[in-house]
């Protein structure tokens, strides 16, 4: 195992490569044995590839769904793993609105292996 520098910095390259919408960084980023878990407002989503991961990224932000800032990006490391937090600004046909999540993850072989992932969903922009 990594130590929890190497872990944390895999949680700030995740939350970086989303607010850009990266998705080659990202499976780059996630170990083929992947074990994903995640609660937007609406659903529960489970996966164990990183393709799906993807896939459940495509549809929190849309193609319609703008990222125009990355507000906040936060890590902490706790036992063998690491918290990121991350706010987006994102911009989208409803207007402008800030999404937050919370993700959790542990490091498997270099990559990340073990991925939570919680969402506040769409919250509206207060200017």
């Amino acid at each position: 195992m990594t130590g929890t520098f190497e872990t944390e910095s895999l949680g700030r390259q995740f939350g970086e490569a989303v607010a850009t919408k990266d998705h080659a960084a990202i499976l780059a980023l996630l170990h083929p044995d992947l074990d994903f878990r995640a609660m937007t407002p609406g659903l529960v989503w489970e996966a164990d590839s990183p393709d799906d991961v993807v896939d459940a990224l495509e549809q929190w932000f849309e193609d319609g769904d703008e990222i125009v800032a990355l507000e906040m990006l936060e890590t902490d490391s706790f036992s063998d793993c690491a918290r990121v937090g991350y706010r987006l600004r994102v911009r989208n046909e409803d207007g402008l609105h800030l999404v937050e999540q919370q993700a959790f993850v542990r490091e498997s072989e270099g990559r990340i292996g073990w991925l939570r992932i919680m969402c506040a969903g769409y919250r509206p922009f207060d200017h």
